[in-house]
C-alpha cells in the first residue's frame, strides 16, 4: 500500500486527464464543466478538480457553496460554479473567491446582489433554468421577470450574466429533445432581455455520448470524467473511458477451517469443504453495501477471482481463498474494483447485484478509505 492503510482508493490522475481528454475530443471544442460534487464522487474533489484542469477542463462545478470554497481553501484557483442554494445562504464568500453562483430564482438573484453591494465586488452568475427535471430551476413563468431584473443588475454592474443551464432528466430520446426545446426558449428569451450568455450547457455524462444536438457551446460531465458509463448496456471501454478509482485493500487474516465451518453472523454462509479464509479490514462503514451479502460478489488476490462469503461487518469482510491459499500470506493486495480491463472486478458488478447505480456506489465510500492521488498506472 503506498500510504500504510489498509483501506485505499487510488485515484488515478491520469486517467481522469484522459476522460476529460475524451470528451474534448467528442465534443469537438466544446467548453468541458467536470462536476466535483460530492467529494469528487468520492474520488476527492481537489485531486479530480486538479487532474480535470489538467486535462482541459474549463471550469469546476459542486452542488452547494461549502464544497466550492473548500476547493478554493485546498488551492484550486480554477473558475468554479455551484448551484444548490438553501433560503440563508451568504453569497458574499462566493464573490469573494470569484466563485459563480447558479441562479434559479428572482429571490436568490435579490440575495446576490445585495452581497456584491456589500462586499463592493461584481458577482458573476449562471442562470439554472427548470426545462422539465422538476427540480431546482427557474420555472418558465419565472423567465421574463428574472432575465429582465438581471440584466438590469448587469447594466448597473452588479453583476455579470455568465451562463445557462439545465438539466435533462435522461428519460429518453423523445424527452432529452423536448427539454432542448425548451432550454432554447429561455436562451432565447435571456437575449431579448439583454444578457448575451458565454456559457450554455444541457448535456451533462449521459448526453455527452448520445445527443450532439444538444452540446450547445458547453457540456457538464460528472461520471464521464471519472471514467465510467452512465449508460445503460454501454461499458467505460465502450465509450472510450477509464475508471479512475481503484478500491484496494489487503488480507490481514488468514484462517484454515474444516467443513461445516459457519462464517461471520448468523452463519448464513457454511463452508462446504475445508478451505482457507482470508480476512479483509472493509465493511459497510467503508461503503461495502451489507446487502452484498450472499449475493455472488467477489474480489481479486493474486490476479484470482475470490468469492465474498459470510455476513459484510462494519469494518471486515471474509473471502474464500481455498484455491490460491498457498500463494498468498498476510498483505497480500486485495482489489474490490477498477478497471477491468486490467482484470479487476467493476464497480458496475455491486451496481447490479445492489440493484442500483455505479453513482451510489462511489460516492458511498466512507472517509476512513485513503485517497491517494497517483500518475499512471497502480502497482
Amino acid at each position: 500500500m503506498r500510504t500504510g492503510s489498509m483501506r485505499v482508493a487510488e485515484i488515478s490522475v491520469s486517467a481522469i486527464r484522459a476522460n476529460v481528454g475524451r470528451v474534448r475530443e467528442l465534443t469537438g471544442g466544446a467548453h468541458v464543466i467536470v462536476v466535483v460534487k460530492a467529494c469528487g464522487y468520492g474520488h476527492d474533489a481537489a485531486i479530480a478538480a486538479r487532474a480535470a484542469v489538467e486535462g482541459g477542463a474549463t471550469m469546476i462545478a459542486t452542488a452547494d457553496l461549502e464544497e466550492s470554497l473548500k476547493l478554493r481553501e485546498s488551492g484550486i484557483d480554477a473558475p468554479l460554479l455551484c448551484w444548490l442554494h438553501g433560503p440563508r445562504v451568504d453569497f458574499a464568500a462566493a464573490i469573494e473567491q470569484s466563485i459563480d453562483i447558479g441562479v434559479s430564482h428572482l429571490s436568490q438573484l435579490e440575495a446576490l446582489a445585495e452581497a456584491a453591494r456589500l462586499t463592493g465586488k461584481r458577482a458573476t452568475l449562471q442562470y439554472k433554468v427548470d426545462t422539465g427535471l422538476s427540480r431546482n430551476g427557474a420555472a418558465r413563468e419565472e423567465w421574463a421577470a428574472l432575465f429582465a431584473r438581471g440584466a438590469e443588475l448587469e447594466r448597473e454592474g452588479i453583476v455579470r450574466v455568465r451562463g445557462i443551464f439545465s438539466h435533462l432528466a435522461n428519460a429518453g430520446e423523445e424527452a432529452d429533445l423536448a427539454q432542448g426545446a425548451r432550454f432554447d426558449e429561455a436562451i432565447a428569451a435571456l437575449r431579448d432581455a439583454g444578457s448575451e450568455p458565454e456559457m450554455i450547457h444541457l448535456a451533462a455524462s449521459a448526453a455527452t455520448f448520445t445527443r450532439p444536438e444538444l452540446y450547445y457551446n458547453t457540456v457538464r460531465v460528472g461520471m464521464a470524467a471519472y471514467g465510467l458509463s452512465s449508460l445503460a448496456g454501454k461499458n467505460s471501454a465502450q465509450l472510450g473511458l477509464i475508471p479512475a478509482m481503484t478500491l484496494r485493500s489487503e488480507v490481514v487474516a488468514l484462517r484454515g477451517v474444516p467443513a461445516g465451518t459457519g462464517v461471520s453472523y448468523g452463519f448464513n454462509h457454511v463452508c462446504e469443504v475445508a478451505t482457507t479464509l482470508a480476512l479483509v479490514p472493509v465493511g459497510y462503514a467503508d461503503g461495502m453495501p451489507r446487502a452484498l451479502n450472499g449475493a455472488g460478489a467477489w474480489v481479486t488476490i493474486a490476479g484470482e477471482r475470490c468469492p465474498i462469503v459470510g455476513r459484510i461487518g462494519m469494518d471486515q469482510f471474509i473471502v474464500d481463498v481455498g484455491p490460491i491459499a498457498g500463494r498468498i500470506d498476510l498483505g497480500a493486495p486485495v482489489v474490490l474494483f477498477g478497471d477491468p480491463e486490467q482484470g479487476f472486478p467493476s464497480i458496475d458488478i455491486w451496481a447490479g447485484l445492489m440493484r442500483t447505480i455505479n453513482y451510489e456506489i462511489l460516492v458511498g465510500i466512507g472517509p476512513r478509505v485513503v485517497r491517494c492521488a497517483i500518475d499512471g498506472e497502480a502497482a
